[in-house]
């Protein structure tokens, strides 16, 4: 799955925050890709996802930014990511807001985020997104189905109790893992499922 590229024999991995509750998960899958220097990572965050960081967390926007390689404006519609002929692996949505979720699925390419996205369907590239609004009324459901059904992968933050979770830590990093499980990169620490005899 993963690409190595002709030039720099790296993966190339976008990462997207938007304005939804849950920017832990973003910034816990900034960490871990800080540490694999196989891989390059673009960051971009819609103003949503700025607030909320300071909101929800006790991190500040500068530190999240720099656990990515590149990080680019959400207004730069002329940034590399914009563009198919940009080779990249994947793109995690992490979190996805209803409005960037539907944003994605109407092409309505306002900002970089949307338009990365945008970019990463119509190469037929995997894009993963991981909504956290709850509860979800139809209109939330359609577009979930839409976008599944214009081939991006739908990852609600759903906790795995077979783990034995004892922090919220332990929670987020176990979505996290299994996130960059569908990217094919592996995470050696990661609690699975091995079977009950």
């Amino acid at each position: 799955m993963p690409i190595l590229h002709r030039w720099n024999l790296k993966m190339r991995l976008i990462v997207g925050m938007s304005g939804s509750s849950g920017v832990i998960y973003g910034i816990r899958l900034l960490q871990l890709l800080a540490e694999k220097h196989d891989i390059e990572t673009h960051l971009v965050m819609s103003q949503g996802a700025r607030m909320n960081i300071g909101i929800e967390t006790d991190w500040t926007v500068e530190r999240v930014e720099n656990l990515a390689d590149i990080v680019h404006n959400n207004k730069n519609i002329a940034a590399s990511i914009a563009s198919g002929s940009f080779k990249t692996t994947a793109m995690i949505v992490v979190p996805c807001s209803m409005k960037t979720l539907s944003g994605i699925v109407n092409s309505y390419a306002d900002n970089l985020l949307i338009r990365a996205a945008d970019v990463v369907l119509k190469e037929r590239r995997r894009l993963l997104l991981v909504p956290r609004e709850t509860p979800l009324h139809t209109g939330h459901c359609e577009l979930m189905f839409r976008a599944s059904q214009l081939g991006a992968i739908i990852c609600p933050p759903s906790p795995a109790f077979y783990t034995a979770p004892r922090s919220i830590e332990d929670i987020v990093d176990h979505t996290v893992g299994r996130l960059l499980d569908m990217v094919g990169i592996d995470v050696p620490d990661m609690v699975r499922w091995v079977g009950k005899n």
